[in-house]
């Protein structure tokens, strides 16, 4: 009995699928920069993660397995790492006026990250090859560091928290793989994810004074950017992408990100974009490369 192979996609659908991932990804970044002119970060992620959680609500709660309270209890545990410390830190740093484009080079090392911590915690060992593409990638993100603290206004505070909150979200990636537990589709952990960062956000914005968002123009081109493009078209994307092309190409296309948002914030908001930053970028590129690719 002979089986069928499966359809090859068409040759198109890579490069416009990896468009739209970097689209998507890179203006969680820039969105942030732009909406949070007129409201706190805290305000702004309370109603970014509120809205995108209620309108995945019902998808959560009628596709897919049913919700048990161990799982919910996970996912929120994740959550609080995955969405209120890793995403609220570097809200936090991109509030500060911390160049955009460097948070999106920091913050798009999870991976290399991911695979530096899986030595101690999963017994996964590095090879050379690898720490090597970390040392590399680390020198990198030097270099366009110290050219953004010549250029910025930022405080260095603010700079260590980029670094803190994407090494905390990392560790929490690599003991949620250790501990094996359920999978849950995506719709339902985004979800919860989501829900759980609101209640945080909100908590945080309460204490700055009302949860009331501003009724400006910006606010509102700020949340459906950022639900719209930032959230539903990124892990839509990724996700999808991730059923038909190997993990590695599809990394490959997160880390053209940091370079695009430089762009962005560049013509936007007119952020530093300088030579030092290029050259860091493209060494940070080079070894990350190496440490991910098979």
């Amino acid at each position: 009995m002979t089986t069928l192979a499966a359809p090859r996609p068409h040759p198109l659908l890579w490069p416009l699928m990896a468009a739209a991932l970097v689209l998507g990804w890179s203006s969680g970044f820039v969105g942030i920069r732009y909406a949070s002119q007129d409201a706190g970060v805290a305000l702004l992620l309370f109603w970014r993660t509120l809205l995108s959680g209620l309108i995945l609500l019902p998808f959560a709660l009628l596709i897919g397995p049913r919700l048990r309270w161990r799982g919910v209890r996970d996912q929120a545990l994740f959550g609080v790492a995955s969405v209120f410390l890793y995403l609220g830190g570097f809200a936090l740093a991109i509030g500060q006026r911390v160049p955009t484009g460097l948070v999106a080079l920091i913050a798009d090392l999870l991976p290399l990250a991911m695979v530096v911590l899986a030595q101690p915690v999963l017994g996964e060992r590095l090879r050379p090859r690898q720490w090597l593409g970390t040392g590399i990638a680390v020198a990198g993100v030097l270099i366009v560091t110290a050219d953004s603290l010549s250029v910025g206004s930022a405080p260095l505070w603010a700079y260590a928290l980029t670094v803190g909150s994407m090494a905390v979200f990392a560790a929490a990636s690599v003991v949620f793989r250790a501990r094996r537990t359920d999978p849950m589709p995506v719709h339902q952990a985004l979800c919860i994810h989501t829900l759980t960062g609101a209640v945080l956000f909100g908590l945080c914005a309460a204490t700055q004074g009302s949860l009331m968002p501003p009724l400006t123009r910006t606010f509102g081109i700020g949340m459906v950017w950022l639900i719209g493009l930032g959230t539903f078209l990124a892990y839509g994307v990724y996700y999808g992408a991730l059923r038909v092309w190997p993990v590695a190409r599809v990394s490959a296309a997160i880390y053209l990100c940091p370079p695009v948002t430089m762009v962005w914030a560049w013509a936007l908001f007119s952020e530093p974009l300088t030579w030092a930053m290029a050259v860091g970028v493209a060494v940070t590129l080079v070894g990350v490369w190496l440490c991910v690719r098979d």
